[in-house]
């Protein structure tokens, strides 16, 4: 049983610094935050949960049957993340590439302390045991002193940051996956490559608080569990369930934003009308729509935007949506394990494109391109895509961020090159700013 506390207070820029200062005393800290993004489907404008009660952490083998027994058990709040190698506990596949941050291919934790945090309140929802701390726990947040980063002592190594994957590499493995596709291996696959640095200290808190003040994105996130980062500026959602409805929102087209006004709408429309980042993004929503089905009622499934541009801070990019209904009694983790991974960050047909994926890239996924939000009590969900992101082991000072793109009939091998490079620009600037 929880108890809850309401305040009023105006959500502000100051008073999420003060709770993720606050909030880094606790092992277990994961943040989402929208950014007030004008998007349907939103719920809250941000979410804090830390300081784990319970916790499940697993590898592959059996991952969501363990989960689904976890959640139902819990009946709870429960926080956490899926790994992108997941992929081989639903289907038979391997994880054989270099990994440098060591994630567990799951973990999701029950918090002792949830924050919902809307335009003008802030609901706590805190368990039985702790509840004498929740009004000490408030001011605190409340007198939290910020400190100006300038006064901040940097014990931050210089980050140098090394591609896994050598730009003549990437152009002869994605030559190899054009052949696959012009053989019919595949229509579609999204192929990564990673930027990493080694022995390299960073402020994650303040390295994420950079990141999404030049992003802004829909789907930040914070996430801390014991030694391990993930610092989110996801534009991405993965799936959400709200009751018997079912949301996915696939991305698949990019463009960068320019400076000036009336070139950066010429590139919309550009964006608009590109017959490959179209064709991308439509074989990704019928991808979506097949795993929807396997979960859905009949007939339910409906793409309620097709090709949607939605413009962010750093980039242009093209988005479906896709819903369905589910049967209530259909348990939330088995939405996810039919679902997953996202379409988005594999491709077509799935099962062909994730084993050449995984023939052709140089380093693990792990969390990237996997998935970091939430389970609510009643079973409702809410779940990014882990992009844009930089990951960090600090115990290991490894750092390191992944970016890709999606490949077809039509792509040049030089033009997703420097989509990459577009899509890694945020991440570089937040690691190299000091």
């Amino acid at each position: 049983m929880r108890v809850v506390n309401t305040y009023k207070i105006p959500f502000s820029s100051q008073l999420t610094a003060k709770i993720l200062l606050w909030a880094q005393q606790f092992e277990e800290v994961v943040w989402l935050d929208s950014n007030a993004y004008q998007q349907s489907h939103g719920t809250y404008l941000a979410i804090l949960a830390v300081d784990a009660l319970t916790a499940i952490q697993t590898d592959h083998f059996g991952a969501f049957d363990a989960l689904n027994e976890y959640q139902t058990k819990t009946n709870d709040w429960l926080f956490g993340y899926l790994t992108y190698d997941l992929k081989n506990s639903v289907e038979q596949l391997h994880s054989k590439n270099h990994d440098g941050l060591q994630f567990p291919d799951l973990y999701f934790f029950q918090p002792k302390k949830v924050f919902l945090f809307s335009e003008n309140e802030v609901e706590l929802h805190y368990l039985n045991m702790v509840d004498d701390e929740l009004e000490t726990d408030w001011n605190e947040i409340l007198s939290t002193q910020l400190k100006n980063p300038s006064e901040e002592f940097n014990s931050e190594t210089p980050v140098k940051i090394k591609v896994r994957t050598s730009k003549d590499s990437y152009f002869e493995k994605v030559t190899t996956m054009l052949q696959h596709i012009e053989r019919g291996d595949i229509y579609e696959a999204n192929f990564c490559q990673e930027f990493y640095s080694e022995a390299t200290k960073i402020n994650p808190l303040r390295v994420f608080q950079h990141l999404n003040s030049i992003s802004h994105p829909p789907f930040a996130a914070f996430l801390k569990i014991k030694d391990r980062y993930a610092l989110s500026a996801s534009p991405e959602r993965y799936l959400q369930r709200k009751g018997d409805v079912v949301i996915s929102q696939p991305i698949k087209g990019t463009a960068p934003r320019l400076n000036d006004p009336g070139e950066d709408a010429a590139m919309v429309q550009q964006l608009i009308s590109d017959p490959k980042e179209r064709s991308e993004n439509i074989m990704i929503t019928d991808l979506v729509r097949n795993d929807l089905s396997r979960i859905a009622k009949k007939g339910s499934v409906e793409v309620e935007e097709l090709c949607k541009i939605y413009s962010f801070e750093q980039v242009h990019q093209m988005i479906s949506t896709i819903t369905c209904k589910v049967d209530p009694e259909t348990s939330s983790v088995s939405i996810l394990k039919n679902t997953f991974p996202m379409g988005s960050m594999t491709g077509a047909p799935k099962v062909s494109a994730m084993k050449i994926i995984e023939e052709l890239e140089d380093a693990k996924r792990g969390l990237y391109s996997g998935a970091v939000g939430y389970f609510a009590p009643n079973g409702d969900f809410d779940f990014n895509v882990i992009i844009r992101s930089i990951l960090y082991n600090a115990d290991q000072d490894y750092v390191s961020y992944s970016v890709g793109s999606a490949i077809t009939a039509k792509s040049i091998p030089e033009n997703e090159y420097e989509e990459c490079l577009l899509k890694a620009k945020a991440m570089r600037e937040a690691l190299m700013h000091k």
